[in-house]
């Protein structure tokens, strides 16, 4: 079963990227790049893409801290994934990570928004032990756990 969905979820990320067309500032609505420009006025390095019927934006803020953005056509954010810092971390998340995975590091941290839902995907390193990516959302619940 996991291997299927390993399978399924590259195929779909495959699909998706294949999809993404690189577009002008200028093709994309009015609306969403005013709203975009609102709540993010000192974004950097900004580069959309058309993902499906969605805008995407990729930018950095201040110290190359990367976020992805996907706007519908009203300019709603859909989803939006973050660089984030492990303070930035919920208790409940920090606390099953020790639990669970004693002795490991965190690397890659990132918040993910989607449609009001929060999770946190990161990798898990350690030094004599099996590598993971892991999803957890924000009350701790462990949603993915991959070997890497």
């Amino acid at each position: 079963m996991k291997k299927q969905l390993l399978v399924f979820g590259t195929t779909l990320a495959i699909a998706l990227t294949t999809q993404a067309q690189d577009i002008p500032q200028s093709q994309v609505p009015s609306v969403i790049v005013n709203e975009f420009n609102k709540q993010f006025p000192k974004a950097t390095d900004v580069e959309w893409e058309m993902d499906g019927s969605l805008y995407n934006v990729e930018f950095e803020i201040g110290w190359n801290i990367d976020h992805e953005v996907w706007y519908n056509a009203e300019g709603k954010v859909v989803k939006h994934k973050e660089d984030i810092s492990k303070s930035e971390l919920p208790k409940a998340v920090i606390d099953r990570i020790k639990t669970d995975f004693k002795g490991y590091s965190i690397d890659d941290l990132e918040r993910i928004s989607d449609n009001g839902k929060v999770v946190y995907k990161m990798e898990l390193d350690a030094l004599t032990l099996q590598d993971f990516d892991v999803v957890v959302d924000s009350k701790g619940k462990i949603l993915s756990k991959i070997a890497d």
